[in-house]
């Protein structure tokens, strides 16, 4: 069974969660897990004065999505950051390139989750993974989230990201921020083998 993570990252955040994503997911005997990123629409000009060069860098080794990778998935779970509590634009702009393979139902019955940052405490990342949904299900994908056997989510002692609809973290604004928390990287991870255990279910190994 095949499981892709498609993440977009700015600052590595969502890098570092799509990581621990992945690593959940190959936690799942047959498990084929892939890592990939989203495209960059910003020049380097405008990368330099966001202070995002650096940051950059440091997944560059990450492999680009492409179309396929949609297509030869079982299961795919995407990571964006939030934008105004929706999807970051370098993300709608390659799911708004996928109008060829949903006019062929390619993702019908695929698995689709979502995981998410936000500058803030209370900046969107429900409202993001709930939005980025409306596609998933246009596609006819079986949606997954994070079930509250995840109790990671329901922690009261710090503050930390996740919830039903899936992991997340707080990562502030710029570079030199937040990390995601060992409870995040928990959270994730639980969501990357939550959804490799309902694709296997589903299709096999």
């Amino acid at each position: 069974m095949k499981i892709n993570v498609i993440f977009y990252s700015l600052y590595g955040h969502n890098y570092k969660m799509a990581e621990a994503v992945a690593e959940g997911a190959r936690e799942v005997e047959g498990a084929d897990v892939g890592l990939y990123q989203i495209q960059e629409t910003f020049t380097p000009e405008i990368l330099e004065k966001m202070g995002a060069t650096e940051s950059k860098k440091s997944f560059e080794h990450i492999p680009v999505a492409t179309i396929e990778n949609l297509t030869e998935a079982d299961a795919i779970i995407f990571g964006t950051p939030t934008r105004f509590g929706m999807m970051a634009a370098q993300m709608r702009a390659f799911l708004d390139r996928t109008g060829g393979i949903w006019s062929k139902g390619e993702l019908i019955g695929k698995i689709g989750s979502v995981f998410t940052s936000s500058s803030t405490q209370h900046g969107g990342q429900e409202s993001t993974i709930l939005s980025f949904h409306t596609t998933l299900l246009h596609h006819g994908m079986i949606l997954v989230g994070v079930p509250y056997s995840e109790t990671r989510q329901s922690v009261l002692n710090e503050i930390t990201g996740g919830s039903p609809y899936g992991a997340s973290t707080i990562a502030g604004s710029g570079p030199d921020t937040r990390h995601p928390s060992e409870n995040e990287l928990g959270i994730a991870r639980f969501q990357g083998r939550h959804v490799a255990e309902i694709a296997k279910k589903l299709v096999g190994e």
